[in-house]
Order: structure tokens, then sequence, then C-alpha cells
């Protein structure tokens, strides 16, 4: 369910026309809802009533200051992948002592930021990364809590380019290393185990590979402890998948806390999850404007003001977002592709697709935008970013403004000033 519904005819966000945003900050626009964003967390969190867990908010899928502001006051932690990320955290009032550091690349400065911050874990992804975040603790004279992101080798039977959790994929460590690795690791006085970790994909739109990840992760727990290694936690990541369209038919949050609950009976530890989209994804629209239409022979087109620079998810994943017209629709319908401004043929919202047809100056509404929309963003073809709102009600927060030309060249030098350099000191 979603707070995007109609009101004679036009597109409301809660009790405020998305027209009327339009006219007020112009497009493209990202706009959020508060009333979605609390309701998807409340039934994730009723559905896994009864279970010790944190639930850690995936902040790649949306990392607007305003929407993490709004989930920390709900009471969510944070799956963070970057430094930057951690940061964000911090300035929305996230805590630290909530947040797990994914991710299968991090840097030294990241590895002490958030060791410094005082993390609740860092999810480690290689033999090297140990080793790393073991000197850098060292350094800090600190002791770097710990866990191994394991790769259970199950397909998520999702698109290729967001599964994460097969051999071949780049992320997490095979089961049999993972038993040699934490070995090390409970000999390392700079380390301190906290758990496991696991992530097998993102849309994941059936239960079983969940299931069958979370078995073989039990497996290792009990073998870990069998060893004597202590293990507080089961990280069993995100990447429940929501409706794109009405095909798609993922299960219900009630049925996947149901599932959970019964996989990990007797665990006797704490479960952490990572949603993201689960969580953002309907809670948030991209409002655009027609600038033209146009006919290439029987090919019909509806040319935007959002392109994808704006949303990229068609583009790169042939994605698919359902699209609206914002005003009351039209009688007479048309098939077309829906196309943006930016200088690619890669550059759609939709292909073939079945609209009311628009007039130039009409706004559409693209679904389901909430995740890896605006956080996907770009400024390709010197294209300034959209503004981002959240509408609580009948109140609109602007949540980040408009970019201007000037922010297209912010850091830049039209004539940098030259440094010698010299072979033995560097730049000088």
């Amino acid at each position: 369910m979603n707070h995007f519904q109609r009101r004679d005819g036009e597109l409301f966000a809660e009790e405020v026309p998305l027209a009327a945003l339009a006219a007020a900050h112009g497009t493209p626009l990202y706009v959020y809802s508060t009333a979605t964003l609390t309701r998807h967390w409340k039934v994730l969190e009723g559905s896994l009533r009864g279970l010790r867990h944190l639930t850690c908010y995936a902040v790649k899928a949306n990392s607007s200051l305003a929407v993490l502001s709004l989930l920390a006051r709900l009471g969510a932690g944070f799956d963070i992948v970057s430094g930057g990320e951690l940061y964000r955290v911090r300035k929305a009032g996230g805590d630290p002592r909530k947040v797990v550091f994914s991710g299968v690349g991090k840097r030294d400065d990241e590895v002490a930021f958030a060791l410094e911050a005082g993390v609740r874990v860092l999810d480690v992804e290689s033999a090297e990364e140990l080793a790393r975040v073991s000197i850098v603790a060292r350094r800090l004279g600190k002791r770097a809590p710990v866990a191994l992101r394991v790769n259970p080798d199950v397909d998520p039977r999702t698109h290729p380019y967001i599964s994460t959790g097969l051999k071949g994929n780049k992320f997490g460590v095979p089961v049999e290393e993972a038993l040699r690795l934490y070995a090390l690791a409970a000999r390392d006085r700079a380390l301190r185990i906290r758990g496991v970790a696991m992530h097998i994909g993102s849309q994941v739109t059936e239960l079983a590979p969940f299931l069958d990840a979370i078995a073989r992760m039990r497996g290792l727990v009990d073998e870990l402890r069998r060893q004597g290694i202590a293990v507080g936690h089961l990280d069993i990541g995100g990447g429940l998948g929501i409706p794109y369209e009405e095909s798609e038919e993922p299960p219900h949050p009630d049925a996947y806390g149901a599932a959970v609950k019964k996989a990990l009976r007797g665990f006797g530890g704490e479960v952490l999850l990572e949603p993201g989209r689960l969580l953002v994804g309907n809670a948030g629209v991209l409002v655009t404007r027609v600038l033209y239409r146009k006919r290439n022979g029987r090919k019909r087109f509806v040319v935007v003001d959002a392109g994808m620079n704006d949303l990229v998810r068609p583009a790169m994943y042939g994605a698919f977002h359902a699209i609206e017209p914002v005003g009351p629709p039209a009688a007479a319908e048309i098939t077309c592709d829906v196309v943006g401004p930016i200088c690619e043929s890669g550059d759609f919202l939709a292909r073939g697709r079945r609209l009311p047809e628009p007039e130039a100056g009409d706004l559409l509404c693209v679904r389901s935008a909430g995740a890896y929309g605006f956080a996907m963003s770009s400024q390709y073809n010197a294209r300034p970013r959209a503004a981002e709102v959240l509408v609580d009600r009948d109140r609109v927060l602007l949540a980040r403004r408009r970019e201007a030309y000037p922010d297209l060249v912010r850091g830049e030098s039209a004539r940098p000033r030259p440094r010698r350099f010299g072979p033995r000191r560097g730049l000088r």
C-alpha cells in the first residue's frame, strides 16, 4: 500500500496534489510520503514481533537526510557501504552503535572513521580486508568489531547485476574459507568477533532462496560454536522485492517474517536484517513534465524532462516503472516510448508503453521511484540534479533543493594553478 492516490481524478501525495508540488518545486521532482515510509516500517517490524532482532535500513537505496532522519526516529539501525553513508547517517541523527558497515572495498580511512565513530560491526569480505582492519584497529588502539560476510552460493533468481550470493559474485567469502578466517580472527587481539553475515541479492520475489541461505548459515554458526567461537548475531541481509508491475507478486512481509522466525527458531542470538527497497521503493515517485511528442515513422515518442541521469534503472536494468498522468487521464490511449533529453539512445523511462495520450506540458508520475532513484542519479549531460520533497499529510518539507548551474562546477577550476612535480618529494 502507498499514499499516492487519486482524488477527483488528480494524483495526490497524502493530502497534497502532485501538480501543486510540481508548480512549487519544478520538475523533475522526487516526492516521498511519510505515511508510506512509516507504514512499511511498522508492517515489517510487526511481522518480526517475537524475534530478537535489529532492522538496519540499507542506506544505499535512498540516502536522503530527510528519509534517514525519519527512519532513525522510528528506531532503525543502518546498513552502510561507505564512509560517506556513515557521515550521512550521523548528520541525520542515526546511532552509530546501530550501524553495520558492509561493502567489499573499504579504505583504511573509512575503517578508521567507522571505528572512531563506534559502529556496531564491520562486515569483512576477504582475508586481506580482515588483515587491514586489524592493522587499522591496532594503529588506533582499538578492537574492531567484525563479522565475516559469507557467500552461501544461493541463486536469488533476480537480475544478475543485483545478485550477490553466488560464487561468481564479488561479495563475501566461501563457507570453507570463513571457518579458517574466523579461527584467525579469534586469535587476533585487535579484533572482536560479533557474528556472521550474508546477503544474497536485491528484488528477490521468492522465499525459498532466503530460507536456503539461512539454513546454510545456521550450519556454519553451529560449527563455529562447536569450535568455541562465540557468534552473537546472524545478519540475514535484505533483498525482499516489491511489486513494480501487476505481474510481480513478492511475498508479503508477514509471510517473510513468519518464515524467517521459523527458520531461526532456537538460534539463541540476535538477528540483523538489512531492508532497503522494501521500505522506500513504493514510498517515492518521480514527477516529470512532457516536453514534446513526436513520431519517427510508426514509432511514437513522448519526450519528458526526466532522463536517465534522474532515474537510471530502466536504462541500466531494463527495469519497469509504472507511469501514469498526474491529472485526470485522457480517454484516448497511445503506445509510445517515454524518453528523456539525454543524448543516448538508451535514455528511456518506458518502451512500448500503453498510456493515456498526453499533451506537451502535462505531468506524468513515475511510480516506485523511492529506491535507487535519486540515490543513483548524476549530472550527466551537465544536468543539475532534481529536487526532493517529503510530504507529511498536508505539510511539505524541501528535503533537497534543486541544483543550479553553479552546482555543476563547484570544486572545479577552469585554469588550475600548475604545480611542479619533484621525483623525490612528489608535488610541490
